[in-house]
């Protein structure tokens, strides 16, 4: 079955911020966050001299 232009121009929707859409982001975000702050606290480890040494 095939829409007609007009029948086409009627449809609405899709375009919606939806609940899961906003919970990816918030994730995505925390592990953005999640990377630096362990990149952050290698770097002070690293350079404050606070790792265990390798035997």
């Amino acid at each position: 079955m095939k829409l007609t232009k007009e029948e086409s121009q009627n449809i609405i929707g899709g375009a919606g911020v939806t609940g899961t859409l906003i919970n990816s982001l918030i994730k995505g975000f925390n592990t953005f966050m999640d990377i630096g702050r362990y990149f952050g606290s290698s770097l002070r480890r690293l350079f404050g001299g606070a790792s265990c040494p390798i035997r």
